[in-house]
């Protein structure tokens, strides 16, 4: 509908107040309905002087209390970074068709939000976004400390270029409704006070936006100015964590990195305690210097005093979480066509060649890959389980080219997907309307209770009045049980949950994998989650299967004489393995590794899982994938991989963990050989930890099984003398 009004234009600036009526069409992620404004200047006699056309959007996205609203309806930010990344032309796109492109693909992954690191990107990028409804934040273009004049550092003309930079951001691109939200930088340092003003000045000029004083300011003693509308960080205080994963050099690491896997945890406590921090969570002494990673480095910074625990009062958003790295994919050397040569990927396909091992460079891809997206999804998850948290910020949906090459995405640099996971299956976990389990683990015993509670988020405009919750547990060949409930919806309320589901496990002779399915009925909304049922072996009886805890001279005379050994040594500072860890490796080890090293703290582990031969059968008792899953959580966190990149070639570990791309070292989780006349299953696994676990007994029995077994007979052979090195004996 096109309504014209006419308004008198005798002077040079003339306000005007153009009525849309009550029944004007809003804009939001979900519906984000344009108007055109177009402006007709006309001459005394009717006659057309100029014209010019805007096109813009109604809405009012606010902060209230601990969450952003939308037109007055509570929503929740699925954020991603974006660093202006492109790898074919080396600069940001400025037609509007590139960026629809763009931003739709990010949308078809569950994502209503943009934050670019240290930039701004071009109108077209806006203009895309008003379309799609995006909630983008650009930022000003600044990584480092902002001063003021009693710094001996204080540049004033660098800092005045800032605040000018963030008024023209304002004055080209405030008009567009996607303009939702902005920040001053990136991991900020320095004068509160000059932060504070600088937020104020651009509130006055144009308070249609949302503004935070940075993007994790502070770092390690994090603080809330008064002038800033939402908080974006990754802890309030050294212990108070609201991110799932953290590089070593900022430890204390997350939980997806150290805790047993579950669905229990969220966010609340970290963001709302019950009760004071205690001095070792984080209260800095007072003007004291900390170290801090600042881009590829480490910085020193002054860190002043935080007298009192800091409790938010405004919406919180988790700052570049995720982080999980994959092994490279190769066979995207050739995309890169454009400005960029991917010399980096050559180097690395060439450190793997040079090993031995570039047969293996694909199963490194896809198993690590498949990690990721696991440890994504309980990232994910528990950011949409934390009731006080307002929305997040992947680092990132693609891979990042920059910084030692941080393969972190789901998606390629050119923002193809990789196979790893469908759109839809991302969408279980990244969406306006997510279905949540909680229950304490994965992994169980035969006949053990089963308890979990069903929950909702739920940011959708569609009333859900009369919809069912349905769930059901099956394994492989039949239904277990199932169940269903009516949602209790309330218009508005972003928070279901459902009566707990209350269940017996099966009776099980062998492994056995479970599968809890949810689901509402005549929606797009469900969710998975895959369990495991084990038998219980008892203790005693596995003590008839010896599997030997070192290389002892009991074990080396068992050789001698033909015989078959388990020997599983538990292996504490061996230079010649690798330490366990679950999780795949954070951001980028080269980089990580360097910035660690230069602040005199320990390293990471740097690994990106497994890559299981699932066929072989040592295994036949412990059914597995070909990547990490939750079944070999215990072992890994209980184990070191010996390196085998000096031992005879045809030493194959069937269970191999996957190193980086900078040190590309042959690891052994699990390998067999013949010793001598003996015949010989290594894994360097701690054998007192997993016998108290219901999978490391049943990995345990797999193997012993196995090897007094017809079928144990390795075609590998490595030399005793060659063995004792690799194990540290002499």
């Amino acid at each position: 509908m096109v309504i014209e009004q006419t308004y008198p234009c005798n002077q040079n600036e003339v306000n005007v107040l153009y009525k849309m009526g009550n029944d004007a069409l809003l804009w939001s992620d979900s519906d984000p309905n344009l108007y055109v404004l177009t402006l007709t200047l006309l001459g005394e006699q009717g006659d057309v002087l100029d014209t010019t056309e805007v096109v813009t959007g109604l809405r009012d996205f606010e902060a209230k209390g601990d969450a952003f609203t939308i037109n007055g309806q509570k929503t929740f930010l699925r954020g991603k970074h974006d660093g202006l990344i492109f790898p074919l032309t080396g600069y940001a796109p400025t037609d509007v068709e590139e960026w629809l492109r763009i931003l739709s693909i990010s949308k078809s992954y569950g994502i209503n939000h943009y934050r670019f690191h240290t930039c701004c990107p071009p109108e077209a990028a806006f203009t895309a976004a008003d379309m799609l409804g995006i909630y983008m934040e650009p930022e000003l273009p600044f990584w480092g400390t902002i001063t003021d004049e009693l710094d001996p550092q204080h540049n004033q003309a660098e800092q005045d270029y800032l605040i000018r930079e963030g008024f023209a951001m304002l004055r080209a691109y405030g008009n567009h409704p996607s303009f939702v939200m902005m920040s001053l930088g990136n991991e900020l340092w320095g004068s509160k006070e000059r932060l504070n003003a600088i937020l104020k000045a651009y509130k006055a000029f144009d308070p249609r936006h949302l503004y935070t004083q940075g993007s994790n300011n502070f770092q390690f003693t994090p603080l809330i100015l008064e002038e800033e509308d939402f908080y974006c960080g990754v802890r309030f205080s050294k212990d108070r964590l609201f991110r799932g994963s953290y590089a070593m050099c900022d430890a204390p690491l997350g939980h997806v990195q150290t805790d047993v896997p579950g669905t229990l945890k969220d966010y609340d406590d970290m963001i709302l305690p019950d009760g004071m921090v205690s001095e070792k969570e984080g209260i800095q002494a007072a003007e004291s210097e900390i170290q801090i990673q600042y881009g590829k480095e480490a910085k020193t910074v002054k860190a002043e005093s935080a007298e009192q625990q800091l409790i938010p009062q405004l919406p919180v958003i988790s700052h570049e979480i995720g982080q999980y790295a994959m092994y490279p994919n190769y066979e995207e050397i050739e995309k890169y066509t454009g400005s960029l040569k991917a010399k980096n990927f050559e180097v690395f396909r060439e450190r793997l060649q040079a090993k031995g091992m570039a047969h293996l460079a694909e199963p490194f891809f896809q198993s690590s890959g498949k990690l990721a997206v696991a440890c994504y999804k309980e990232e994910l998850e528990a950011a949409f389980r934390s009731n006080h948290l307002a929305g997040f910020q992947l680092l990132d949906l693609q891979d990042f080219s920059g910084q030692g090459t941080a393969l972190v995405g789901i998606l390629d640099a050119f923002m193809d997907s990789k196979g790893l996971v469908t759109p839809e299956e991302w969408r279980t976990f990244c969406s306006d309307a997510v279905l949540l389990a909680r229950f304490e683990k994965y992994n169980y015993t035969s006949g053990e209770d089963f308890n979990a509670h069903i929950q909702l988020r739920y940011f959708r405009s569609q009333s859900l009045k009369g919809h069912t919750v349905e769930w059901e547990i099956r394994d492989l060949d039949h239904l277990i049980t199932s169940g269903t409930e009516e949602i209790p919806f309330i218009a508005g309320e972003t928070w279901f949950e459902k009566s707990p589901i209350k269940l017996k496990l099966p009776a099980v002779k062998k492994m056995t994998s479970i599968v809890l399915s949810l689901y509402i009925p005549g929606t797009d909304i469900r969710k998975q989650y895959e369990l495991w049922v084990y038998p219980d072996h008892d203790e005693t009886a596995m003590e008839h299967d010896p599997i030997y805890k070192e290389l002892s001279e009991e074990v080396i005379n068992l050789l001698e004489k033909g015989e078959s050994v388990l020997l599983l040594p538990t292996l504490e500072d061996n230079d010649s393995s690798v330490e366990g860890t679950y999780c795949t490796d954070f951001w980028c080890y080269p980089m990580f590794r360097s910035i660690s090293e230069s602040m005199n703290k320990p390293v990471p582990v740097g690994t990106l899982g497994l890559l299981i031969d699932n066929s072989h059968p040592a295994l036949k008792h412990f059914p597995s994938e070909t990547h990490s899953t939750y079944p070999w959580w215990h072992i890994v966190m209980n184990s070191r991989s010996l390196i085998l990149d000096e031992v005879s070639t045809n030493v194959q570990p069937f269970v191999q963990t996957i190193d980086n791309f900078e040190r590309n070292h042959k690891l052994g989780l699990l390998f067999e050989c013949q010793v001598g006349k003996g015949k010989l299953l290594v894994g360097a696994l701690n054998y007192d930890e997993l016998i108290n676990k219901a999978e490391g007994r049943q990995l345990l029995y797999s193997l012993a099984q196995y090897v007094k077994s017809e079928e144990f007979n390795p075609k590998a052979k490595l030399g005793l003398e060659e063995l004792q090195r690799l194990l540290g004996k002499k």
